[in-house]
């Protein structure tokens, strides 16, 4: 193993002492890898079987247009979803343009004006405060339809501190966030600690529906959030169950009560999920296909960039032989120009617009200026290699996706060369 990981690491040219810290950081990743192997191959099984029992035939694959009205290609796909989700049902659309669309749509679909909503993991991502109205003066808020956010304070171990409930909290829905996001107080979460945490959740409000956003955390491992107790799992087609395949679009998968009532506000009540015409429906066959072996790759280029920055004397967060609960390999760099150097090896090791410079900017939804390296086939699809980073303290960049193998393992090398040679 040891001769793989330094021929390897030779065809990357790296600097003599880089070199040398790459090819430990290759050996110890590759006794991760084989765990990885095998989660991945689980999925890749239950993903057949979806699509084998959906009967998919070339006919499937038609767009629909207009309103979209029997279009049965569009039924098996979520049918497909729903098996590869473990979850009664599902709604797969390409109208809903992003993840937090997606995460808008559900809250808005399930809460009323005087419900509250309960985030269980702090202050969610940047791009969903806007819509809860707990920041700037966006418009159409939960905030301004009445309904009343409670953030959840973590423990020491970055856990929902049920301690800290307050009296007469009778929440709604109650809100799991399994990627940590731009937060460096917690890791993300394992289907393990997901199940304990809904089941101390049902224990106290047994009333209220668990959501969970599943951004970055599908098919890492062997089952999803609705086996864990979640009542939805909701997520975006251009990260992981899009296998790289998915041009744009959303997804649900849960209960069925949950998922007609999400359809209702997607559409319109008394149209549902009926309408909603779809184009690309091979790609996103093919993309749920393939995200299995998307996953895998990224978690192996994870664990590698892990060891290779460690071995650099950065701090890496999973480290190494963390367990994962998402793609996301944290860096803390310390340093605003170390984070433009590494996004910046990402985009000029891309297949796509590599010879574009990088500049922090300020983005629709985010606190703080972002800085994102994405020289991606579709655009902003960070389940392709990806890097991006908020311009703060202690300036850590965030590292995911990858086609191949590869192509990911090369891209994190350039960008750790580019840090070494900054220093």
């Amino acid at each position: 193993m040891m001769q793989k990981s330094h021929n390897l690491i030779e065809q990357m040219s790296l600097p003599p002492e880089l070199a040398s810290l790459a090819s430990r950081a290759l050996a110890r990743a590759e006794e991760r890898w084989p765990a990885i192997e095998t989660v991945a191959f689980s999925n890749q099984l239950r993903v057949l079987k979806a699509l084998q029992e959906t009967r998919l035939g070339e006919e499937d694959f038609q767009d629909s247009s207009g309103y979209g009205y029997n279009d049965r290609g569009r039924e098996k796909l979520e049918q497909a979803f729903a098996a590869a989700f473990q979850a009664e049902s599902a709604l797969v659309r390409t109208q809903m343009v992003s993840g937090t669309h997606a995460l808008a749509t559900a809250l808005f679909a399930l809460l009323r004006p005087g419900d509250t909503l309960l985030f269980l993991t702090g202050k969610p991502y940047d791009t969903l405060q806007a819509v809860t109205g707990d920041r700037g003066k966006e418009e159409g808020t939960l905030k301004e339809w009445g309904i009343t956010s409670h953030f959840l304070p973590l423990t020491a171990e970055g856990l929902p501190d049920f301690g800290a409930l307050g009296a007469g909290l009778k929440p709604k829905l109650a809100y799991i966030q399994r990627s940590a996001g731009y937060s460096l107080e917690r890791s993300s979460l394992t289907i393990s600690k997901l199940k304990e945490i809904i089941r101390q959740v049902k224990s106290i409000f047994p009333k209220a529906w668990v959501l969970v956003d599943n951004c970055y955390g599908e098919f890492t491992e062997t089952e999803e959030p609705p086996a864990a107790g979640a009542d939805l799992a909701v997520g975006s087609l251009i990260k992981n169950p899009g296998g790289g395949l998915a041009p744009s679009g959303g997804y649900a998968a849960g209960r069925e009560e949950l998922i007609h009532k999400m359809a209702a506000r997607l559409t319109a009540p008394g149209l549902y999920g009926n309408l909603g015409a779809t184009t690309a429906k091979r790609n996103l066959f093919q993309g749920l296909f393939m995200a299995p072996v998307l996953v895998e790759n990224a978690l192996k280029n994870a664990v590698f960039a892990a060891a290779l920055f460690e071995e650099m004397g950065y701090q890496a967060r999973p480290r190494v032989d963390d367990p994962r609960g998402d793609i996301v390999q944290v860096i803390v760099l310390k340093d605003r120009e170390k984070v433009l150097r590494f996004c910046q090896a990402i985009q000029s090791a891309s297949p796509v617009e590599p010879h574009l410079t990088l500049e922090p900017a300020a983005l629709p939804g985010y606190l703080d200026p972002v800085i994102m390296a994405a020289g991606t086939f579709y655009q902003g699809a960070s389940g392709e290699l990806s890097a991006d980073a908020p311009m703060r303290e202690p300036y850590a960049v965030f590292l995911q996706g990858g086609l191949t193998l590869p192509h990911a393992l090369w891209g994190t090398c350039r960008a750790a060369q580019a840090v070494w040679e900054s220093s």
